[in-house]
């Protein structure tokens, strides 16, 4: 069962966790994003306090042009960016789940911004569907 939240949008998947980051990956890069940074949360927690969590990975992705263009708009939006998109394991079930850029545009109050915004969750949206099939 797909879900929406307020700040993004969550799917299980059929791919294994690491097929799942490897499809995803792909699938933002079809969309022109790239991955910017991997922070491997499970790897963390265990490193820096010594707990086991489920498998979880932390994506941040970007789409140069538009990260160009939010940042000319509004230089403060590097708070905001990248994009992150996260795959994680729950109860055995792989689930990818990424931030809904409106929700990160309605932060700053800037119009400036709705049209990028627009764009990218566009984007993200085929890649939201993309990994439901």
């Amino acid at each position: 069962m797909s879900e929406q939240s307020h700040y993004g949008l969550s799917t299980p998947v059929k791919e294994s966790y690491e097929d799942a980051i490897t499809k995803v990956t792909a699938e933002l890069k079809e969309q022109g994003f790239g991955i910017l940074t991997e922070i491997d949360v499970k790897a963390t927690m265990k490193k820096k306090l010594d707990v086991d969590i489920d498998k979880y990975i932390i994506l941040g992705a970007c789409n140069p042009k538009l990260a160009y263009q939010s940042l000319q708009a509004e230089q403060e939006m590097g708070l905001l960016l990248p994009c992150n998109v996260i795959v994680y394991e729950k109860a055995g079930t792989t689930y990818v789940s990424m931030l809904d850029p409106m929700s990160m545009m309605a932060f700053s109050g800037n119009d400036a911004l709705c049209d990028m915004a627009e764009e990218a969750r566009s984007r993200l949206d085929k890649v939201y569907e993309a990994m439901k099939s």
